[in-house]
């Protein structure tokens, strides 16, 4: 039986695609529709890489949030990775409507694209 993971109305989803986490990556970009906060960020890959991804999550080119780094790791087809936000990084996770979220990877070796999922909370 599916168990369904219950959320609040507030909460609304992102999807982005990079189409290279393996040896040349490719950083894929999200723009934020409205004023909300990062809850989680989550990547699917097609395929295993050779080492570890570390996908790293920027707002507009800034710092990157460090409790919401990636690790991609072996794996194969459809391995999901998640990352939440610390209490610690909540106020660097604040958004405004028309920001720019990258998620950057580096580090892997291999061929494999990555699907990202952005789960944001509009009760910023």
């Amino acid at each position: 039986m599916v168990q369904i993971t219950p959320r609040p109305l507030s909460q609304y989803f992102l999807t982005t695609f990079s189409s290279q986490i393996g040896a040349t990556p490719l950083v894929a970009f999200a723009i934020v529709p409205k004023m909300s906060r990062i809850v989680a960020i989550k990547c699917a890959q097609s395929a295993a890489v050779t080492g570890t991804s570390a996908i790293a999550v920027q707002i507009n080119g800034g710092t990157a949030i460090s409790s919401l780094a990636l690790s991609v790791t072996g794996g194969s087809a459809g391995t999901e990775f998640t990352s939440t936000v610390s209490t610690a990084d909540i106020s660097n996770a604040a958004l405004n409507e028309d920001d720019v979220i990258s998620l950057t990877p580096s580090g892997a070796t291999g061929s494999a694209t990555g699907t990202f999922t952005i789960i944001l909370d509009g009760h910023a």
